[in-house]
């Protein structure tokens, strides 16, 4: 058995990259545990739970709860199903906080989320990257799934002046993706159009310069090192549409990639199969 260490933001983490790998981990025996800013249990992004509020008449109090496009955005039932499980593990309810981790744990999980609210406390926190840097230095594996590897990316060894995942190969929330989920969000949650996007590009900077891929991409030895569902590949169609997810029981959905004990994934669709990956390094 291996203690885990999932690090999380106070606010709006993914619902599904968070309690799916917590359970999957934890049913193959891990002691999982948990830290937060200030020790304090932590909520995920509400809109990614029940889908409320991703609707055109998402802001309408009486009809927010009538849910439509946020059945294809929001956490499917075993997201949601662990989610409601993990907020009432005591791991999960005594978290530490970030400023009180030490090596005491043999793995590092670090998941995702969009929400700009919540997320860029987390993405921006040196803390938690000389926590990453620490563990890529001591050897221990590091698992990263969607804006979690571009938590990673930003971890700049003090020892080299380049990123931790500089010399790895990547892959994480690629731009098809991110785009897809975007483009639909910014019509159906129309008077929040960058409820999608952590990040948005300055003037003068392209589009999807500031997207998950690009800035991972560029703290990499070279963008050959970001990976991406190959088309032609098996089951690639069911790896890139953005509509399938794996299951416990079915890896063919999930896109994985896998660097000696550092473990990466896209999105919440590949979360069992990312968990197990990292639970077989670990």
């Amino acid at each position: 058995m291996a203690a885990i260490l999932i690090a999380i933001p106070e606010l709006d983490f993914d619902p599904t990259e968070v309690a799916v790998s917590w359970k999957v981990l934890s049913d193959l025996g891990h002691d999982v545990r948990f830290a937060t800013p200030e020790a304090a249990p932590a909520r995920a992004d509400e809109l990614m739970v029940t889908g409320q509020g991703l609707d055109p008449w998402g802001f309408l109090p009486g009809l927010s709860q009538l849910v439509g496009v946020g059945r294809f955005l929001r956490a499917d039932t075993v997201g949601r199903s662990a989610y409601a499980e993990l907020l009432r593990a005591p791991a999960f309810t005594q978290p530490i906080a970030w400023a009180d981790i030490d090596s005491d744990f043999d793995g590092l999980l670090l998941p995702g989320g969009h929400r700009a609210r919540g997320m860029r406390q987390y993405l921006e926190s040196t803390v938690l990257q000389e926590v990453v840097v620490s563990a890529f230095r001591e050897g221990k594996p590091v698992a990263a799934i969607c804006h979690g590897v571009l938590l990673a990316a930003r971890s700049v060894d003090p020892a080299t002046g380049r990123s931790v995942l500089y010399g790895r190969k990547t892959t994480a929330l690629t731009w098809a993706l991110e785009r897809r989920a975007w483009s639909l969000a910014r019509i159906s949650r129309f008077w929040d159009p960058g409820y999608y996007r952590t990040y948005r590009e300055e003037p003068g900077q392209s589009v999807g310069f500031m997207s998950v891929q690009q800035e991972v991409t560029r703290a990499l030895a070279c963008p050959e090192d970001f990976l991406d569902v190959v088309p032609g590949t098996p089951d690639a169609g069911l790896k890139s549409s953005g509509r399938c997810r794996d299951t416990a029981n079915d890896e063919r959905p999930a896109f994985i990639v896998e660097d000696g004990t550092y473990i990466s994934a896209r999105w919440p669709g590949d979360a069992h199969t990312f968990a197990k990956r990292f639970s077989a390094v670990l």
